[in-house]
């Protein structure tokens, strides 16, 4: 529902301010979809060649394994939830690509049968973001500093 008000953007950003706000609503819808298991949105949000290197978990390639993960990550009956520091939040332009994302983002989790939301961890992340057929689609995900990871 959402998602479709970020199809209709225009296809070059006119400044800096609203490459942030492009990049920071496509942000939210994404992990709006992620936060709520809705596959269906968030596959809208990923490119088909998506590369997603992790520190702990390596390198994933394509967007059939990123939604498998991520269909496999609901099915287990526990929720996870992700918050953008906002105050962390870099863009800056890719000229004739789209944009960079650099920011810090908390997740938190709630396992099966239990009602109260805990803290995974806080952690680093760089997006790449490709506007591609008049839609911000995520393309490379960098995402480190998963020293201390609290899933229990």
């Amino acid at each position: 529902m959402y998602a479709n008000i970020l199809f209709a953007q225009k296809t070059n950003p006119a400044t800096p301010d609203q490459l942030y706000k492009d990049i920071v609503k496509a942000d939210s819808l994404l992990f709006n979809a992620f936060n709520n298991c809705d596959s269906l949105t968030y596959r809208k949000f990923i490119n088909d060649d998506i590369e997603f290197y992790h520190d702990l978990g390596g390198l994933n390639v394509g967007a059939d394994y990123e939604m498998r993960s991520i269909m496999e990550m609901c099915a287990r009956g526990n929720h996870i939830r992700r918050e953008l520091i906002k105050s962390t939040l870099e863009v800056h332009p890719i000229k004739g690509y789209g944009a960079v994302e650099i920011g810090v983002h908390t997740f938190y989790h709630t396992n099966k049968g239990q009602a109260q939301e805990k803290v995974s961890g806080t952690y680093k992340f760089v997006q790449l973001w490709q506007f591609k057929d008049e839609a911000w689609k995520l393309a490379r995900v960098i995402s480190y500093g998963h020293n201390e990871m609290h899933n229990d």
